[in-house]
């Protein structure tokens, strides 16, 4: 009978011992539709995450602003509200002032405006620069979105003067000032809801990447798109302090070894991708799509010189060191 308790009591421990450990997971907020690159990255991120751990970490991603309204993502990370936020700068205007300088008109690294090189220094930048603007976060990775082009829904861009007056859709303090600049006027709406008040008239037009006029669905309110983008915009995914720090060592090493510059500058590849793509997807909805010359370029810039100047100065402290080490 003791044999018999020993032996029954061995297969308990055995069995015990052998059962997986159950896995953490990670709730990721977002407003970002399902269909979006950025989700479908992080997606990709946590199958990466979870067969590298050995199913030991798995993530959930809340899209389309779930768990809160677009401006509030990054404070449901700081609130415990979620683990990670995927969120733009710009949905929060002056509390990201450092951060959103490397969306200034026409200003980029010098290896190139894709979102690959740009996405990639942002990140590098980020310890030095950018943390105090994210406190009580691990910056994952930062993202720059490919130059925003201007989407009318009946101002033909080929004459910048049939701009004046417009209404458009704008996010963020830079692409404000922008719109300003151009005679428009800016007006806020949520991404989500562009193309109903540009289909609507509450809008004559929007900034976006070609990329996010897929994912929003521009193209049948849209009649003229403009090219070269003018500035981009800023994204962050950040990881609450407080998910990391109950993390094991081996699982923040795992978070640690696939983020940071390697993986912004594998997103920014994504990007660009998506970019050509969104083009595409205008172009095939019969958008005309007008391209700037360099004489109409050049005038912009000296238009925009202002608004780069200003922004800077406004920052202060180090910012324009800043700038100039994001456009090395």
């Amino acid at each position: 009978m003791k044999f018999r308790h020993f032996a029954i009591a061995g297969v308990f421990v055995a069995g015990f011992v052998s059962t997986p450990a159950i896995a953490e997971t990670l709730k990721v907020t977002t407003f970002l539709p399902p269909m979006h690159t950025f989700v479908k990255a992080v997606n990709d991120w946590g199958e990466e995450l979870n067969e590298k751990s050995g199913g030991e970490l798995e993530i959930e991603v809340f899209p389309a602003g779930q768990l809160g309204p677009p401006p509030r993502q990054f404070d449901l990370v700081r609130s415990g509200g979620a683990d990670i936020a995927i969120f733009l700068h710009g949905l929060t205007p002056g509390r990201f002032p450092m951060t959103e300088l490397a969306g200034l008109p026409l200003t980029y690294p010098s290896g190139g405006s894709e979102s690959a090189v740009s996405s990639r220094r942002l990140t590098e930048l980020a310890p030095e620069y950018l943390a105090g603007e994210h406190e009580g976060t691990h910056i994952l990775w930062l993202a720059v979105t490919p130059p925003l082009k201007m989407h009318f829904a009946d101002a033909d861009p080929s004459d910048l003067g049939n701009l004046e007056g417009k209404r458009i859709r704008y996010a963020g303090s830079t692409w404000q000032k922008i719109v300003e600049s151009m005679g428009a006027t800016p007006v806020p709406v949520p991404p989500a809801e562009t193309a109903d008040a540009m289909g609507k008239g509450v809008v004559d037009g929007a900034s976006f990447p070609f990329e996010a006029t897929k994912a929003f669905d521009l193209a049948p309110v849209t009649e003229y798109s403009m090219e070269p983008g003018l500035a981009s915009a800023t994204f962050a995914v950040v990881m609450s302090d407080a998910a990391y720090d109950r993390l094991s060592p081996e699982l923040q090493k795992l978070i640690d070894e696939t983020t940071g510059p390697d993986r912004a500058a594998w997103f920014g590849a994504l990007w660009d991708e998506s970019e050509g793509h969104g083009r595409d997807y205008m172009e095939e909805a019969g958008v005309n799509i007008v391209t700037l010359s360099d004489d109409q370029i050049a005038d912009l810039q000296g238009a925009f010189k202002d608004i780069v100047d200003s922004s800077i100065a406004s920052v202060g402290g180090n910012a324009a060191e800043f700038v100039e080490a994001y456009k090395k």
